[in-house]
């Protein structure tokens, strides 16, 4: 007896009522799924795939590290990987869509529990050739006067890279690529300059074109955490995702 959507000609809207009755369906379809997940797993949370979300700056470069350690300390939980933005993430965590999601902070989300585990350091990516190529350190505001590759807008890296240097966003000419790794390859091609996290420039990714320069102190940074339902009934699985992150040494440093 009362209206969830609102149509018209050009769109379907939900109602506020609507929000609340599907919000609550959501809960009572995921709880119905516990039961069933309790039954099939018995006592063992680790046996079952895991769906996994990530935002595409943390992805490449995390996933390779952490799977092998999964492989021994959950065997039985393949995971089901999901890339995307985080606004995405956000959608498909609140919606069941995905278990658990691997997001920079802030992720202040109703119903949200989240697990910061590392923070990390913003790099400059400069083409051998450049000037800075020979430097130590760059300061964040440098960046203004310079061409500076990014990320696509949406895409939550670039609004921290932005917030690190805010007069990139009022006078730097600013180009934008389709993820990290092809940014890093207009580079290479000497297109401009990029700012990536330290994870994206390991030594599996090296190379000879480009140079890797830390930025001067402040060091623009960011925070990584996982995020699931405070209804997911896997908390051992969270543990142990979270366990093996904390186990690479790439990231020892920066751990929360």
């Amino acid at each position: 007896g009362v209206l969830l959507f609102e149509r018209n000609r050009n769109e379907v809207t939900i109602t506020p009522i609507g929000e609340r009755v599907i919000e609550q369906a959501i809960l009572a379809i995921e709880e119905a799924n516990r039961v069933k997940e309790i039954a099939k797993q018995g006592n063992n949370q680790l046996a079952g795939p895991l769906k996994l979300g990530v935002i595409y700056s943390v992805g490449p470069y995390l996933l390779p590290e952490i799977i092998p350690i999964l492989r021994n300390t959950a065997p039985e939980m393949p995971l089901i990987v999901e890339e995307n933005i985080t606004s995405n993430l956000e959608t498909q965590l609140r919606n069941g869509v995905i278990d658990v999601a691997i997001i920079a902070l802030p992720f202040d989300i109703s119903g949200i529990k989240t697990l910061p585990l590392y923070e990390e350091e913003f790099v400059v990516v400069v083409p051998s050739g450049h000037e800075w190529a020979k430097r130590s350190a760059v300061d964040a505001i440098e960046l203004a006067d310079e061409k500076i590759l990014l990320l696509n807008s949406g895409h939550c890296f670039s609004n921290q890279v932005l917030q690190a240097c805010p007069k990139l966003s009022e006078k730097g000419e600013v180009l934008q690529g389709n993820s990290l790794d092809t940014i890093r390859n207009m580079v290479a091609s000497n297109l401009g300059l990029t700012v990536l996290p330290a994870s994206a420039t390991i030594s599996r990714y090296e190379n000879p074109l480009i140079k890797v320069i830390p930025f001067k102190k402040p060091i623009p940074t960011r925070k990584i955490a996982l995020a699931w339902r405070k209804s997911f009934g896997r908390e051992q699985a969270i543990e142990v995702l979270g366990e093996a992150i904390r186990q690479l040494e790439m990231f020892a440093k920066g751990l929360l």
